[in-house]
């Protein structure tokens, strides 16, 4: 469908059409990641993540309880409190596995490679997600914005030579954090 708008000038009527813009790559598969989060059944972020090679989608994941559990939804959250270095008091929902580690188990029970891909994710993955992103062979990473607990995740992917490009700077916001 032509993307046209109305225009009145003069008394005339004018019909425009704007140039399509056609996302880029990243673009793209960011748009991906929303969708696919969109299962989520956890309501913290409602993340997802999109495995890519080659400009093709490999394997997707969402934020979700293991198979045949309780949902976050449906049961309530499960909470664990953290104290970080600084002192601070964080809280984490357990009850579910993370977006990148579903599509990282996604990948491997359906037996696809996904040494040299790219990630794509809503937010920074935390740092343990992070190892299991490096140790899978996960080249780059690219986050819409950043996680409030993301800081170890960006020295070690540094450190490992994982590339991450984080799209907004600024930290993705839900209760209880």
């Amino acid at each position: 469908m032509p993307n046209n708008k109305i225009k009145k000038t003069k008394g005339k009527i004018k019909n425009i059409k704007e140039k399509y813009k056609r996302p880029n790559w990243d673009e793209y598969f960011l748009k991906l990641v929303d969708v696919v989060g969109s299962r989520s059944t956890c309501d913290r972020g409602r993340p997802g993540c999109v495995i890519v090679k080659e400009r093709r989608v490999l394997a997707t994941g969402y934020a979700g309880s293991p198979v045949g559990q309780s949902h976050c939804d449906d049961a309530g959250h499960e909470m664990q409190k953290a104290i970080d270095e600084d002192g601070k008091i964080s809280e984490h929902c357990i009850r579910t596995l993370h977006a990148e580690v579903n599509a990282l188990c996604q990948a491997a029970k359906n037996g696809i490679s996904i040494d040299g891909s790219t990630l794509y994710i809503k937010f920074t993955p935390c740092y343990t997600c992070a190892k299991m992103v490096i140790n899978s062979g996960v080249k780059r990473v690219v986050a819409k914005v950043k996680y409030h607990a993301g800081d170890k995740t960006v020295k070690l992917f540094k450190k490992a030579g994982v590339k991450l490009e984080i799209i907004e700077d600024k930290i993705e916001k839900y209760a209880r954090q």
